[in-house]
């Protein structure tokens, strides 16, 4: 009997326990009522803002360009002989007329003085035929000798004449070939390593030269553009706005420019017209045969710009974040181009806007936001 009892009394109080579950919010609330719920939060995302700038932005051309000397000379030996003497060092810096080879010139000093003995020879010879021919014309106004004694002087003395020019044309030849003896250097620049040595004999036929020259400033810089550029390009030259800037790969330092000539013809199976700018290069930055990324600024223009990381991209074009009031609202913007980690926005934007450039996969349009500081050196 106290055993029923006390089932019939576990099975009540385990319905008092689930009804009192299931009616908790009667009796859990005030006496007026269930509690009011509180409003749900609005979410509000954190962002990093930036300013769109209307300011002047160049509009370039990019390109590999290619550094060539303007002028670049080997020197080469024009006589059959020998080196007495290098007087430069290999690599060096030389100016325009320094001495750079002393060759042998020993055999030519000697047909030299050849010729100048057999001119003074010739002239003593026709001077003593001028003697001749003024005594015989003297002579022939006594009647003391004959026409045929005249002529005979005047034409001893006409060949005497000729033999003068052609042994003085001798002479200066000889001189000439003495100046290739002494080898200058024929413009400023930068000389290779000697080929010869002092002993070595050289000559014309020669197919390696003694050394090469190249002129170190200004210096060519030749790159290709596209042939849609050339139309703005030549309005540019022709207002003097162009420019050509030429930087080294992996190195800060870059030489300014203009540019120098535009080939006269466009490649048909490239589509692309080479281009020469020429540049100061007074501290020699740019060495000849260097390729180096060249920058061809056309014009400059008034645009406005926000930075690259601003610009969205979805399925129909692009668009930025734009905040106002707190509230990031969807801009559809067209990119013209960019330069320089900004980019120019054609239609869009007037500028003055802020834009979101950090925290954009959380917004969507209409989304409350709030700025935090940029990074350092964002």
């Amino acid at each position: 009997m106290k055993k029923r009892t006390l089932v019939i009394l576990t099975g009540l109080l385990g319905a008092v326990a689930l009804t009192a579950y299931l009616t908790r919010a009667s009796w859990t609330g005030s006496s007026g009522g269930a509690t009011a719920q509180s409003a749900p939060r609005v979410r509000v995302v954190s962002v990093e803002l930036a300013k769109a700038e209307r300011k002047p932005v160049p509009v370039d051309v990019d390109a590999i360009g290619t550094v060539t000397p303007i002028s670049s000379v080997a020197l080469k030996s024009r006589v059959e002989t020998t080196i007495v003497s290098v007087h430069f060092e290999d690599g060096a810096r030389v100016n325009e007329g320094d001495l750079l080879f002393t060759l042998d010139a020993r055999q030519i000093d000697a047909q030299i003085e050849q010729a100048e003995g057999t001119l003074a020879r010739d002239r003593a010879q026709l001077a003593g035929a001028e003697r001749d021919l003024k005594r015989f014309s003297d002579l022939i106004g006594k009647g003391a000798t004959t026409q045929v004694n005249v002529d005979n002087a005047q034409t001893q003395a006409d060949i005497l004449t000729g033999t003068i020019k052609a042994d003085q044309s001798a002479l200066d030849n000889l001189k000439v070939q003495k100046s290739y003896t002494i080898i200058r250097a024929p413009f400023s620049g930068r000389i290779s390593a000697a080929n010869v040595k002092i002993g070595n004999f050289v000559r014309p036929a020669d197919t390696a030269p003694l050394a090469t020259i190249n002129q170190m400033a200004p210096v060519y810089v030749s790159f290709a553009i596209p042939q849609r550029v050339l139309v703005d390009l030549r309005e540019a030259m022709a207002k003097g706005d162009s420019k050509v800037v030429a930087t080294i790969p992996g190195h800060q330092r870059s030489e300014d420019g203009k540019v120098a000539m535009v080939e006269n013809t466009v490649d048909s199976t490239t589509g692309m017209v080479t281009v020469r700018g020429i540049m100061a290069n007074g501290n020699e930055t740019l060495w000849p045969g260097t390729l180096v990324a060249t920058k061809l600024i056309i014009r400059t223009e008034n645009s406005v710009v926000v930075p690259t990381v601003a610009v969205q991209r979805s399925q129909t074009g692009n668009y930025v974040f734009a905040v106002k009031e707190g509230v990031a609202k969807v801009m559809p913007v067209k990119v013209d181009r960019t330069f320089q980690g900004v980019s120019v926005i054609s239609e869009g934007l007037s500028g003055g806007e802020d834009v979101v450039v950090d925290g954009q996969l959380l917004l969507s349009d209409g989304t409350r936001v709030e700025p935090r500081a940029r990074k350092a050196g964002a």
